[in-house]
């Protein structure tokens, strides 16, 4: 993955701690705090409060807090029920003070964002880490050579690693979907109020900065009205897409369950497999079952936070939640994948015998005739589908196939077709090459093909790739840490404030 000095050297001055491991999980009280600090710290410093009313507020924050750590303590997650412990610190409504230019709803939609930001920073993370499994994989599978399907039917010789490598590009986008749902998601709407804003002048910028947001969400209907029930429905889209690819991989991988001889399965044991209770010869892929179940909850919810946001007026609360559990779950399932990748066995004799015992390098025949003795395509075509009728029909295999019945079979076809040589143009050897699959993979011509060269080109690509999503996360991650360090310092400031 890292193979630069640089990068190292970046990552580990940014990643002091981890999105997951930093301050645990965040609850709604937590933030509700965090936006009640801000508040006091930035209408003392505008002069909106006295230092003496900043003070003694801070003090009451504080003092909430504090009880809402101890063991069975008020931890509130709405508005109206944490400030009356606000007015029980303070023993008076003055306190409410803090609440001029702000509402519940900017007050929750800020909540709601801060915790999608953090679980969104811990599927980045997962992600990361996946993709890392998934490319060690590709690197140390490029000479596996496998028959890959289409319409679940066996259609043409592959590397193992060419397809893991198709993987890992489609987690790429999923990667770079997140990025971009973070950089819509990461913008305060503190100062929004309900509609249009307030008179009271809260600073927007300075709210935004202390609670780790990039910005504000500028236009405060918007903020306030309609990215609010947008963003459960935004989470959708990214966590839908990762739960399709898994599900994706994990059915391939099911199929060679349904064989007796498998040539890839699961390791027993460590949780991934489960004896059947009446069954002695079954190992039954769990974490396969478990995943792709998971997947698919994860597309309903997905789907549920889609029609909680349909057909409602702007600013109801139906669809205002539902983006963290949807971030939460995919990370969770990211999680279970990375363990899936990390347990497969893979048996490359016997891959390579099932394409053996098989026609999947039919197509070859075909193009050899097409690129080397100038015979369409579709007589090359035609000419292929006649030797895979007569060996299927005789049970013969690739490898016993004969080169006479292959003539045999050519002669027929073209005692109709004047415009084509009368006698097959391949050569016993290039007739053997051509249903040799290592040969067919190694010689494949195009971009992004599974050749040895093209293998090369596309592991560096999703290198460099996941060098930048660790680099952003990373950055990311930093930036809330700086953004709670420099609010902690400030309110201890506060507090300190000599009178």
């Amino acid at each position: 993955m890292l193979k630069k000095l640089g990068v190292l050297t970046l990552l580990a001055l940014l990643t002091a701690n981890t999105a997951a491991a930093d301050s645990g999980q965040k609850d709604s009280f937590y933030w509700l705090g965090q936006i009640n600090k801000a508040t006091a710290v930035i209408n003392t410093q505008q002069g909106l409060l006295t230092r003496e009313q900043g003070q003694r507020f801070a003090r009451s924050i504080e003092q909430v807090l504090e009880d809402g750590e101890k063991k069975n303590g008020p931890r509130p997650n709405l508005v109206i029920t944490f400030e009356p412990l606000l007015i029980k610190a303070y023993g008076s409504e003055e306190i409410t003070m803090l609440h001029a230019g702000r509402s519940s709803q900017d007050m929750l939609s800020t909540v709601n964002f801060a915790m999608s930001r953090q679980q969104a920073l811990e599927l980045a993370e997962a992600l990361n880490k996946m993709q890392g499994t998934l490319l060690k994989l590709a690197a140390e599978q490029q000479k596996t050579i496998i028959p890959n399907y289409t319409n679940g039917v066996a259609a043409q010789p592959n590397s193992l690693g060419h397809y893991l490598l198709g993987y890992a590009y489609a987690f790429g986008r999923d990667a770079q979907r997140l990025q971009q749902y973070y950089t819509r998601l990461n913008r305060s709407p503190m100062g929004a109020t309900v509609l249009n804003g307030t008179g009271w002048p809260l600073n927007r910028e300075k709210m935004a900065d202390y609670l780790g947001f990039d910005t504000i969400a500028y236009n405060t209907y918007d903020a306030g009205q309609i990215y609010t029930s947008e963003n459960a429905a935004d989470a959708a889209a990214v966590t839908g897409n990762i739960a399709l690819h898994i599900s994706s991989f994990i059915e391939e991988i099911m199929q060679q369950y349904a064989q007796p001889r498998p040539w890839i399965i699961l390791q027993e044991g460590g949780g991934n497999t489960y004896v059947s209770s009446a069954m002695p010869q079954k190992r039954n892929p769990g974490i396969l079952n478990n995943a792709r179940r998971d997947a698919s909850i994860l597309l309903g919810e997905g789907t549920a936070a889609l029609f909680r946001a349909h057909n409602i007026p702007a600013g109801m609360p139906d669809g205002r939640t539902g983006a963290e559990a949807l971030l939460e779950n995919a990370t969770k399932l990211v999680q279970n994948f990375d363990h899936i990748l990390q347990a497969l066995v893979i048996d490359p004799e016997r891959s390579l015998e099932e394409l053996n015992l098989d026609w999947t390098c039919s197509q070859e025949i075909a193009d050899v005739m097409m690129r080397k003795y100038n015979i369409p395509f579709r007589t090359g075509h035609h000419f292929a589908s006649e030797i895979v009728t007569y060996a299927r029909k005789n049970n013969i295999t690739p490898s016993d196939f004969s080169y006479e019945d292959a003539r045999n079979i050519y002669r027929q076809i073209a005692a109709g077709d004047a415009d084509i040589p009368a006698e097959l143009p391949l050569s016993r050897q290039e007739f053997r090459a051509a249903l040799d699959p290592a040969a067919i993979v190694a010689a494949r011509a195009v971009k992004g093909g599974p050749q040895p060269a093209e293998m090369t080109e596309m592991l560096q690509q999703c290198n460099r790739v996941l060098e930048k999503n660790e680099v952003w996360t990373a950055a990311a991650v930093k930036r809330q840490q700086e953004a709670e360090k420099k609010l902690e310092k400030d309110f201890a400031s506060l507090l300190q404030t000599e009178q």
